[in-house]
């Protein structure tokens, strides 16, 4: 199956969630895998409400797949399917308690974690100042403590944390105001029994070929080399 899709639409970009199963935003080191080189210029940003960055609630809500910055600190849709082996491979067969127990996680990473399972879903802004982060934004500067986006890329990267929708404000005239705040969950919280049910379902190199497979289906000029450090 070719990695061929335009987008223009909302409803082109579900259609493509569905189809192709994992839609990285941004361009990655494969050649042509990303919504960037597959969606209309003036369709990915634009001034208006009708562009790809407003369409990533619905587009999560709509076809449940899994958001976040899985892929070089990138984010992408991963098809829900596809995510429970994305998980079992980089979780590596650990719950989050188990690989901080054997020291393989920051107790920062912890910290956020257990805020973000205690309270899931959550909005970003709940969660800098409940955990008293600090905020380096260009328009807004606080005290507090450091490495709150690091940390937060770590827990996707991993796959203990996912993007399950994003929040935004309006302003007077009822327009949407900002890039919107992202909500984050965890998978079990987000997806139920059908993703902590099943997570751990085969060993983690499996499901690494899987996914290797997969993605060899849908670009087979790339190379072994290519889709590991993709998945890596």
């Amino acid at each position: 199956m070719a990695y061929d899709f335009y987008v223009r639409t909302k409803q082109d970009l579900i259609d493509a969630v569905r189809e192709y199963g994992i839609i990285p935003y941004f361009s990655s080191s494969i050649p042509g895998f990303s919504l960037e080189e597959h969606c209309h210029p003036a369709m990915l940003f634009n001034d208006g409400e009708e562009n790809s960055w407003f369409w990533k609630g619905p587009v999560i809500r709509e076809t449940g797949c899994a958001y976040g910055k899985f892929f070089g600190k990138k984010a992408a849709y991963v098809r829900q399917d596809l995510f429970l082996d994305l998980a079992n491979y980089r979780r590596d067969g650990y719950d989050f308690d188990a690989r901080y127990e054997d020291g393989l996680a920051r107790y920062q990473d912890k910290q956020l974690f257990d805020l973000i399972d205690a309270n899931a879903p959550v909005v970003s802004k709940f969660l800098r100042d409940f955990g008293g982060y600090a905020y380096n934004g260009r328009w807004q500067k606080t005290e507090g403590i450091k490495g709150f986006d690091a940390a937060i890329t770590r827990l996707q990267e991993q796959c203990y944390v996912i993007t399950s929708d994003f929040v935004f404000s309006r302003d007077k005239s009822g327009k949407l105001r900002g890039w919107g705040a992202a909500q984050y969950s965890t998978p079990e919280k987000a997806f139920g029994s059908a993703f902590s049910e099943q997570v751990y379902h085969c060993p983690p190199e499996q499901s690494r070929q899987k996914l290797t497979e997969f993605l060899h289906g849908l670009f087979p000029a790339a190379t072994e080399k290519e889709l590991k450090r993709f998945l890596h």
